[in-house]
């Protein structure tokens, strides 16, 4: 063992420790002057030059521990601010009328026989950062590329509308129809940012809270992933997240802060509007949010800026000789300052100031309304612009700038730092009157007390709203806007997809292997292959596609700095600052904020993507569903695999990995097109449909979920006069029956088609039953089609009543139907009304658990023999077949026995 000397520097909670003193002269000399600046300046004077110390010493790059919090002061200090550019009383005006229409708007929303709401305090308490961002920070697209990307505050949508009217972008009409986006149709705007529902204003959905961290993370990544690959220029582009501090509470929120860090997104600032409030409530009564998520931002390796007090504290500050203001910072709890925000001024002289001799001579000179209207700094538009403008020009790391500001804000003293002001919709006659007068705005009282309370334009000519366009056209264009201006893909022609159709021959394969291969022959195309995506949460080698780390590589942003262990090896483990693959670690979340930021860069920046995202299927729609609603909503394409399908064919792993629900999770997404192939030859026509669909002339705003199994099969080769039609749309007949004399017709999807052809053989050699199997390609488009249907009949009862297409394709065919899959029945049942004749379900109910493929089919009752007795018994149920062969063939079988079942295969991990 190396001796103490020997050893490299160990840091331990940021003290050094085993460290040689090899000037212990030097050493005593410096603790020395500390001890006599303790003694001589106290204790107070003494931390200033420590700090001042750590200050110089990371200006001369000497690597000295990060502090886990500073004072609860601002970050930049007054001498440090840069000049504002900006007119600052037309600002003010502007941002006067844009709070008193997003007042106006919600509140109209909640009239009498409307009632549909809104939410007033969080813009109010965030209104000053926005508007400082619009006029002076955010990047719009007319330059060509993507702009800036901001990610608004959900709650905050009311005042993004009312900046949009002064605008022109949005009317009156439009503003009355908030939240009515069907009755006040084509004027309707959504409740939050919902680019599905306004396509051409709102790019990011952001209210289903802690998402909008997450994606805007991923975002920032993707930028400079698409320029490493040299696919889009977005070096100039800038992502903003404004988020609420209770937001951060959400695991989404802070769970991928590191990922930031590590890469040095200096391209992504978080704004965290502190308002100290959740949505009942204060969000640490007892402690201080803005504390405690600094030390959370800086252990994650982020730049940090404290944005607290406004410019009316800066002469209280500068008279702070020995502290005690700041120590009375630093120790007043966010409940307090809450209590602080709704109390008089004299209340605030007597509480805050009031017990400290040293603390009341700061304000003897001040009136009680001075000192009620001593500020925080979320509301000061020069402090907030030397925020982001510090922000925008920090490099090597992201930035969070920690915005402290008062939960509805100028809305008067019914609303402002209430603990129930989040779910208060609507300003009475008095409130607005106060309201009114508080912003200086124009509007008489006999407005006010007569119907609903008008909105407030300063006029088209108006030097505010000339101000507002000039801004917007210095910073090229209007935010927010979503434009498509991406062109449709030239598409691989059918030779591409030739391998996959030709089947395994004798080889076995899982279905995974069979999309890995055809994603190869994708990938080779000199178009399309350099826009694949590959994503996946540490699992490459599992799904087998280890065979893409030589030549697509992984990205890394530093590229690989160390020898890699497998170097030797063919398939070794390659990264690269221009790698194709995506790594995001072991987290779904990560990863799915990655397909979404790839899967919308078609509009984002005019450059579509295609991501493939494979995943562990029990890991997918149930962990991370609301970010498939995201990627839905955003509008964003692409490929998920979920991978490892299926409730009994991922042997050995048991409960928490068995996945016998996704399909029907998925079902619950309009905006996924979700399917089950069971061989390699649907897989080829399921997915070049899905790049014609996706990014074809005609593109839709959808996105595709394969299901796919780690069980090696053998695959066919395409059939002749293959019914591509009944694949897509959903089912096919994939085995006619050639003997036996009693019809009936089995059913099945992914990995049940081997099941059930083995049935249609015994039923045919042992009981006279000649039965067709059908892949059924996708049960839940089956459905939707269905649905579509019904719909268009519900309401055009005098013309020709639609049949919907699983009834056309199975009419005809002779019952009874048994369907089978490794999905719960609860799968195959979504389309049981629309068979013709009798149908039945067989699945894979309750709890997975770890056993042989086999065993766990008999013990659902899915497997081959199960089948045949499923027919049986709608057999006899018909008539058909004596029931006492119902008996025999469960004896025969040992359906009750689970031990008696074939194992099955072996293995398999892709």
């Amino acid at each position: 063992m190396a001796s103490g000397s020997d050893r490299n520097p160990i840091i331990i909670g940021g003290l050094p420790s085993q460290v040689p003193d090899f000037d212990p002269e030097e050493t005593q000399e410096w603790l020395d002057s500390l001890d006599a600046a303790v003694d001589e300046r106290g204790r107070q004077r003494a931390r200033y030059l420590m700090l001042r110390l750590i200050e110089r010493a990371r200006e001369k790059r000497v690597a000295v521990p990060e502090m886990r919090s500073t004072d609860y002061v601002n970050t930049i200090p007054t001498g440090a601010e840069p000049f504002f550019p900006g007119n600052e009383e037309i600002e003010r005006k502007i941002l006067n009328a844009t709070r008193w229409n997003a007042a106006v708007m919600v509140s109209r929303a909640q009239r009498p026989g409307i009632g549909v709401g809104g939410h007033i305090a969080t813009f109010a308490s965030s209104a000053s950062l926005y508007d400082v961002g619009f006029n002076h920070f955010f990047r719009g697209k007319d330059e060509g590329d993507g702009g800036d990307q901001v990610f608004f505050q959900g709650h905050a949508s009311p005042g993004i509308y009312a900046r949009a009217f002064l605008l022109d972008r949005l009317s009156e009409d439009n503003l009355d129809a908030f939240r009515q986006e069907k009755s006040k149709a084509p004027h309707g705007l959504s409740s939050y940012p919902h680019p599905r529902l306004m396509p051409d204003f709102w790019e990011f959905p952001t209210v289903s809270m802690g998402l909008g961290p997450i994606g805007a993370i991923y975002q920032a990544r993707m930028n400079r992933y698409m320029h490493a690959r040299g696919i889009a220029d977005t070096s100039k582009s800038h992502v903003w997240a404004f988020l609420g501090d209770g937001e951060m509470d959400e695991p989404e929120s802070l769970g991928q802060l590191t990922i930031a860090a590590r890469e040095g997104l200096d391209n992504l600032t978080f704004v965290v509007n502190c308002n100290l409030q959740r949505l009942d409530g204060p969000v640490r009564g007892n402690g201080k949010v803005i504390q405690e998520l600094e030390s959370v931002f800086r252990g994650a390796g982020w730049n940090v800026i404290k944005l607290i007090w406004d410019r009316t504290w800066d002469p209280l500050l500068a008279q702070d000789r020995d502290g005690i203001l700041v120590n009375r910072m630093n120790t007043t709890p966010d409940g307090q300052f809450q209590t602080y925000a709704t109390e008089s001024g004299a209340y605030i002289r007597d509480h805050f100031f009031g017990d400290d001799q040293r603390l009341r001579a700061m304000v003897e000179g001040m009136t009680d309304d001075q000192i009620l209207h001593l500020g925080r700094g979320g509301h000061d538009h020069r402090k907030i612009y030397a925020a982001f403008k510090a922000a925008v020009e920090h490099t090597g790391q992201p930035t969070v700038i920690l915005a402290k500001t008062v939960k509805g804000w100028t809305l008067g003293p019914n609303f402002e730092g209430r603990n129930a002001t989040h779910q208060m919709k609507k300003l009475t006659v008095d409130d607005l009157k106060g309201f009114r007068d508080r912003l200086h705005l124009p509007i008489s009282d006999k407005e006010l007390e007569s119907g609903a309370p008008p909105y407030y334009h300063p006029g088209r000519d108006s030097e505010e709203i000339q101000y507002m366009h000039d801004r917007r056209l210095g910073l090229g264009g209007y935010v927010p806007t979503r434009v498509v201006r991406a062109k449709p893909l030239a598409l691989p022609d059918d030779k591409t997809y030739v391998t996959v159709k030709k089947g395994s021959g004798q080889q076995s394969i899982a279905t995974t292997m069979a999309f890995v291969r055809l994603l190869k022959d994708l990938m080779r195309d000199k178009e399309l292959g350099r826009r694949f995506v590959l994503i996946a949460p540490d699992e490459y080698r599992t799904f087998g596609m280890d065979s893409f780390f030589p030549s697509a590589k992984i990205y890394n942003p530093l590229g690989q700095q160390y020898e890699s262990v497998d170097r030797e090896l063919l398939l070794a483990y390659k990264e690269s600052p221009t790698g194709q693959m995506l790594h995001d670690g072991i987290s779904e979340a990560g990863c799915t904020a990655s397909l979404i930021a790839a899967g919308s860069a078609y509009a984002t920046h005019g450059e579509p993507l295609i991501p493939v995202y494979v995943f562990y299927s029990m890991f997918g729609f149930q962990r991370t569903g609301d970010q498939f609603w995201q990627m839905s909503d955003q509008l964003a394409r692409g490929f998920v695999l979920g991978a490892t399908a299926g409730r009994t064919t991922l042997t050995g792993e048991g409960l928490q990995h068995a996945d016998g629900h996704s399909q029907l999770l998925a079902s619950t997404n309009p905006g996924c097109v979700a399917y089950d192939p069971a061989f390699g030859f649907e897989i080829a026509h399921i997915v070049q449909d899905g790049l014609r669909r996706m990014y074809g002339p005609d593109s839709e705003d959808v996105f595709y979920y394969l299901t796919v199994y780690n069980e090696p099969i053998q695959h066919p080769a395409e059939p002749e006069n293959v019914d591509v039609d009944g694949i897509l749309k959903g089912v096919h007949r994939f085995s006619e029956g050639t003997s036996g004399s009693i019809p009936a017709q089995i059913m099945a999807s992914g990995v049940a088609v081997p099941w059930a052809v083995e049935a249609q053989k015994i039923l045919a050699e042992e009981w006279n039953v000649k039965a067709d199997v059908w892949s059924a390609t996708s049960w839940n488009e089956l459905r939707r089609e269905a649905v579509a249907c019904e719909e268009y009949n519900l309401l055009h009862p005098e013309e020709e009543q639609r049949v919907p297409y699983v009834t056309r394709k199975l009419t005809g065919a002779q019952g009874p139907f048994v369907a089978v899959s490794d999905w719960m029945r609860a799968v195959p049942d979504q389309i049981a009304r629309w068979v013709p004749g009798t149908y039945q379900s067989l699945g894979a109910d309750g709890f997975g658990f770890a056993d042989t493929r086999g065993a766990a089919r008999r013990f659902f009752h899915i497997d081959a023999q199960s089948i045949v007795v499923g027919v049986l018994t709608e057999l006899a149920r018909e008539g058909k077949v004596d029931r006492s062969v119902l008996k025999q063939a469960i004896d025969r079988y040992q359906l009750l026995d689970v031990a008696a079942a074939d194992p099955g295969a072996a293995g398999g991990d892709a």
